[in-house]
């Protein structure tokens, strides 16, 4: 139906999306504050410019949202698109083998920060709204809801849906955040997993000290918080605190059997990944490990003289970031609780330890029988011309939890990127294939959530 009119301006949505990419909307970094501000007008105008009746900018505590809306009849059913146009930061920038906010067009993929993660994916929304306006074929009413913190845990996101329930209120919320297992196999994901995450700063001497005159006398700060850290773990990559497993919900025979026909090559993963061998907690493959197991991952590590050449010191302080990967049941205050008490209780004497809470989001799972779930794998067999698989993404939204609290209504998953677009890394990348599918794809789930809501 679209096909058409989306090849016609195909490059004028590509380099609508370009111009988006080159803003450096980095959320947790407070001097990129006036490039949040540029970012957000930037999708207000281009909500405007798609078609929608209504775009605003509203200020939070924080960083903008801006809200949107295209309402054609009350009888109709409502959709919610959410999205976030802040990115994560670029560094370590001497790995980007182009600027980082500079797009770049190579092998039929965009790269740049934040060309999936979640620009790309969100604007293909904005691009589905044009498509449908100018085909006349909007069936549902769309809001949108593109905040700028959820790469810094959307603090402020709860209490604007607290205080714009009406606004926002509709009969699902769409979200293109996550990914396909691949462009062959579709798939849609059934849930994403909660995080906690917090740091660990580890004191010992006043001061950095001689190795030679102090060493094996003082306790080594970064010694101890290696020690620390690797005694969370045991001979099986089990999580060794305790109570951190209490509130797991075990995946079932049955959806183990079922994650265990989605393709997978093994091969091509280490592959792609330039390791010869994968890791992680005995007795569960690797698609379990990254969508129906926990984690406690090391995020950043450091302390002592980290410079060119060497200096032989025994460092006063050594800090790390630890964040944990939470499955179903798991709340992230309690377990961010537990580890916050643990890394101070493990401490040996001879050091201090400060622990300090960052952000935090429950997993969110989503029903597969729901009428927004059928309306999405309906839309997706019909341009991809097969059914999409449910999996379970080991990704965080951590959003999810808020709006169904909030709103009263069920989340459903649309996204279209891939595992290996380097999110969060250097070279962050999207497939224009992708983008350009989306695009087609999503008028269809309107469509279909439209019918099938009757």
């Amino acid at each position: 139906m679209f096909n058409s009119y989306l090849e016609t301006n195909k490059q004028r949505y590509l380099d609508e999306l370009i111009d988006l990419l080159r803003i450096p909307s980095i959320s947790a970094k407070t001097e990129h504050a006036p490039d949040m501000q540029r970012c957000a007008e930037k999708v207000k105008e281009a909500l405007l410019a798609a078609g929608a009746d209504k775009a605003e900018i509203i200020q939070t505590a924080g960083h903008p949202i801006v809200y949107g809306e295209k309402l054609i009849d009350p009888t109709l059913p409502t959709v919610l698109v959410y999205g976030h146009y802040d990115v994560q930061p670029a560094d370590p920038l001497e790995l980007w083998d182009s600027g980082p906010f500079d797009p770049v067009i190579k092998d039929g993929k965009i790269f740049a920060r934040g060309a999936c993660d979640d620009k790309g994916q969100f604007y293909m929304h904005v691009k589905a709204l044009e498509l449908m306006v100018k085909h006349n074929a909007l069936t549902t009413n769309i809001k949108f809801c593109i905040e700028g913190e959820e790469e810094i845990g959307s603090p402020h996101l709860a209490d604007f849906l607290a205080t714009h329930q009406s606004l926002l209120k509709a009969d699902v919320v769409l979200i293109s955040d996550t990914a396909m297992i691949s462009m062959d196999t579709p798939s849609i994901d059934t849930g994403v997993r909660g995080l906690s995450y917090i740091e660990v700063e580890v004191t010992g001497p006043n001061r950095d000290l001689h190795s030679g005159v102090y060493g094996g006398a003082v306790a080594n700060p970064a010694t101890v918080l290696a020690k620390m850290i690797a005694s969370c773990f045991d001979e099986n990559n089990h999580i060794t605190i305790p109570g951190f497993y209490d509130d797991v919900l075990l995946a079932s025979n049955e959806e183990r059997t079922l994650m265990g026909q989605a393709p997978f090559d093994l091969e091509a993963y280490k592959t792609d990944l330039g390791i010869v061998e994968v890791y992680g907690e005995k007795g569960f493959t690797t698609n379990e490990r990254t969508g129906i197991r926990p984690t406690l991952e090391i995020n950043g590590i450091w302390g002592g003289y980290t410079g060119e050449g060497s200096k032989t010191v025994l460092p006063s302080k050594a800090s790390a970031k630890i964040s944990a990967r939470l499955v179903p049941n798991q709340s992230s205050k309690k377990i961010t609780s537990l580890l916050l008490d643990h890394f101070k209780k493990i401490a040996p004497k001879g050091v201090t330890v400060k622990t300090t809470e960052h952000h935090g989001g429950e997993p969110y799972l989503t029903p597969i029988d729901s009428v927004a779930y059928q309306a999405a794998a309906k839309a997706i067999e019909k341009t991809f011309g097969k059914s999409p698989v449910p999996v379970r993404g080991g990704g965080s939204i951590p959003i999810c939890s808020l709006f169904e609290k909030e709103l009263g209504v069920k989340i459903v998953f649309m996204g279209f990127g891939l595992d290996s677009d380097n999110l969060h890394s250097p070279n962050e990348k999207y497939d224009l294939y992708n983008y350009y599918k989306g695009i087609e794809t999503i008028p269809y789930f309107h469509q279909y959530f439209s019918e099938m809501s009757k």
